[in-house]
């Protein structure tokens, strides 16, 4: 099914980064095909290690909730230790991710274009805007986008960026709530009344949006994939690599053909 577009629209490069971003290497293959570089390698590291950390919390956060496996022998719980060594699993891979996103914070002003993301101007949010009418089948004027497109950013500021703040505090603060007295309960011990007011509340907005990382994950491949086979670019092998082929007059920001 095809999607109605403007075709008077000047498929220029987005206004949506910052503005000192540096561009992105490009590899000419010929006259109208060009290989780009979109995804520097600590985008691509930060990616997988980020996967594989979501996926490891999601698995041990469930079992540390609700077991859903024990012991083969009922014994005392001290020679199998299964709930202990999937906290420490969860604790430890947590600090990764903790890590690792506080290396792609960086990396969102150091890396080139398509590793920056600017929601603070209106340009940011008249695209998504035209994006989300696009996915709606609606008439719209979508740009093409070589890198993330504004929704798929906004999507990661909300879910990436503010839903991992939410994960990491509430997740710490449960860590260290046995140890209030400690220098890490003193540090934490003000996000209880930030989410709730106790340890409740705190774990349950821990939980909740742990299920929106799952729901988030989900939607992230189906439309990766979906991507990679409408547009014929190498999406789902640049998460590798690291680049895109994408058309020479797409890449230079020429105005579509009448």
């Amino acid at each position: 099914m095809s999607v109605p577009t403007n075709p008077k629209i000047e498929r220029k490069q987005t206004q949506v980064i910052w503005k000192r971003s540096r561009k992105a290497k490009q590899i000419e293959l010929n006259d109208h095909m060009v290989k780009v570089y979109v995804w520097e390698l600590p985008v691509r590291i930060f990616h997988w290690i980020n996967a594989f950390s979501i996926l490891v919390l999601m698995i041990t956060g469930v079992f540390i909730g609700r077991p859903f496996v024990s012991a083969s022998i009922q014994e005392e719980a001290y020679y199998s230790f299964l709930m202990g060594w999937a906290r420490y699993i969860h604790f430890f891979v947590a600090f990764l991710f903790t890590i690792n996103l506080a290396v792609r914070w960086y990396w969102v002003y150091k890396g080139n274009e398509h590793a920056t993301s600017n929601p603070f101007r209106l340009s940011f949010w008249k695209e998504a805007f035209e994006t989300i009418k696009y996915y709606l089948f609606m008439k719209n004027n979508k740009k093409h986008y070589i890198g993330h497109n504004p929704l798929a950013q906004l999507s990661y500021w909300i879910f990436i960026g503010l839903g991992s703040i939410i994960m990491m505090l509430t997740g710490y603060y449960l860590l260290f709530e046995p140890q209030p007295e400690s220098i890490y309960g003193k540090m934490f011990i003000w996000v209880a009344h930030l989410f709730g007011g106790d340890s409740y509340s705190v774990r349950s907005w821990h939980h909740l949006v742990a299920w929106g990382f799952i729901i988030f994950t989900v939607v992230h491949v189906y439309m990766a994939f979906r991507e990679d086979y409408l547009q014929r670019n190498g999406t789902m092998s640049s998460i590798f690599t690291g680049y895109k082929i994408e058309r020479k007059k797409e890449v230079l920001g020429e105005p579509n053909e009448k």
